[in-house]
């Protein structure tokens, strides 16, 4: 219900609107305008209808109630973040370091960190100017449906893409967990051990409800303990490189072989510094699919308490920071322990037979990747409703949506023998997109009127500039190596 409103309002009597303090807070549909000091901040907002749809919102909160504010602490939005960005692809940055070299692996992994970061300010930046906290909408505003389309397709793919790869790590080595807890031989099958029965269980008896919650917070205690889980799995690779020799003999490797083994060992346990061979292309996805979080970012943002740019940048700081420490450390032990026979997926390389602690922390990894789905479920979930124009919260189409997403990410996992074939290219491009072609493009035509952001705006340039080069790079390369070795891609 909109109040009478004169016509004639200019920007500047907007600007100087005084509200609440406490309005720094968005409404049912997620949009939102920062408030500081007092003051509305929003310049890209300049049309006549929406500053007067915009003032009279505020007018209207005490009778509407429709702003709502964020109650999700400093700590558990870092927990909530963190687990966006771990992924799966941890366990491929081993692989990565072994055919990048340690030097040119620390500078790619440094560099990725920071236009990582970069890219959450462009993306945060613009949400401020347009006031919108959901990445469909915000593309929406910028670049009218093709924007929004683009945004929609990019995040959609690259989280079920994420969530698909979590859930075939659960189909493919919970059911090696339960058959070593049962004592029983690897070749041993029965029904609760199907892997197929065993991610449907999963799904519908732990990720169900989590996926049910109405708020995103709520998340961030299995969050923080998805976490902790991961840091174990970290101990684990840092005390095994110290207890595992290299290189690592096989089981029934003969004595003729051991000393022609032994006269390798100089060579194959030498640790290198950089290398360039046919998997190096491989490298940078890996690094890029591991640190993308930005369908997160918005969600995540708009539930902050106490929110502002510069709260939620210093949430996305902590967080890259953090996950930087864990990767490094994961990948730099994992390569020091097989060096050059490190495997794509570093836990199948440590033999978890008679090995509790093996066995502990393959389990704690799939708690991790479980716990970790509901995170990835509810941005694709919210970019539904969004498309639909759904903005208000209903509970009916609320648990509708989401018995029906998880039956088909399901059908997917259960009927899908292999996602390599899929994640080589969509892998590539949703994350190439949502790193640094969309926040980028997004600011560039925000600001593109401000003579006094020019060094920003050519920063921001050649942040496109530098994700298109990396497209016209990687995916033919990536693409060639699919169609003629079938090799993998590792996934976020």
């Amino acid at each position: 219900m909109r109040m009478p409103f004169k016509n004639g309002l200019e920007l500047t009597e907007l600007q100087n609107m005084t509200v609440p303090e406490d309005d720094n807070i968005s409404n049912d549909s997620n949009d939102f305008t920062e408030v500081e000091n007092g003051q509305i901040n929003s310049k890209f907002i300049s049309d006549r209808e929406s500053r007067r749809s915009l003032t009279n919102s505020h007018l209207e909160k005490k009778k509407c109630d429709e702003y709502i504010p964020g109650t999700t602490s400093l700590g558990m939005s870092v927990f909530n973040l963190s687990n966006a960005i771990m992924g799966s692809g941890i366990l491929g940055l081993a692989f990565a370091l072994a055919n990048t070299g340690i030097v040119l692996f620390a500078v790619l992994l440094t560099s990725v960190t920071f236009l990582s970061i970069y890219s959450i300010n462009l993306l945060l930046v613009c949400s401020k100017e347009t006031g919108c906290m959901v990445y469909e909408k915000l593309g929406e505003q910028v670049f009218g449906t093709v924007g929004k389309m683009i945004v929609f397709g990019s995040t959609c793919l690259q989280n079920t893409g994420a969530i698909l790869s979590y859930l075939f790590i659960v189909k493919n080595e919970l059911p090696s967990a339960i058959k070593f807890l049962m004592g029983k031989e690897e070749t041993f099958w029965a029904w609760y051990v199907d892997g197929r029965i065993l991610v449907v269980a999963v799904t519908f008896g732990i990720i169900l409800p989590l996926c049910l919650l109405k708020n995103l917070g709520y998340l961030g205690y299995t969050s923080g303990f998805s976490l902790s889980c991961m840091v174990f799995f970290l101990i684990v690779v840092i005390y095994k490189k110290f207890q595992l020799s290299c290189p690592m003999l096989e089981p029934n490797i003969t004595s003729s072989i051991v000393s022609n083994v032994s006269l390798a060992h100089e060579n194959t346990c030498k640790p290198k510094y950089i290398t360039f061979n046919s998997k190096t292309v491989y490298a940078l996805p890996t690094l890029a699919f591991a640190f993308v979080c930005h369908p997160s970012v918005l969600p995540i943002y708009s539930e902050l308490k106490d929110r502002s740019q510069k709260r939620m940048q210093l949430v996305a700081n902590i967080s890259f920071f953090a996950m930087f420490i864990m990767y490094f450390l994961t990948a730099i032990f994992g390569y020091f322990t097989f060096y050059e026979n490190v495997h794509s997926d570093l836990l199948h390389k440590y033999q978890s037979r008679d090995d509790i602690l093996i066995l502990t922390v393959r389990v704690a990894v799939i708690v991790a990747v479980i716990l970790t789905v509901p995170v990835l479920f509810f941005t694709v979930r919210s970019s539904l409703f969004e498309l639909a124009k759904k903005t208000k919260f209903d509970l009916c189409h609320h648990i509708l949506v989401t018995f029906v997403l998880l039956i088909i990410i399901n059908l997917l996992v259960i009927f899908i023998p292999s996602m390599k074939d899929i994640f080589g290219v969509v892998g590539v491009t949703s994350a190439n997109m949502l790193i640094f072609i969309l926040p980028s493009s997004l600011y560039l035509k925000i600001i593109h009127q401000d003579k006094e952001k020019l060094p920003q705006r050519i920063g921001a340039s050649l942040f496109m500039a530098l994700g298109i080069l990396f497209s016209l790079v990687s995916i033919p390369l990536v693409i060639y190596d699919w169609v003629y070795s079938g090799d993998k891609v590792e996934g976020h």
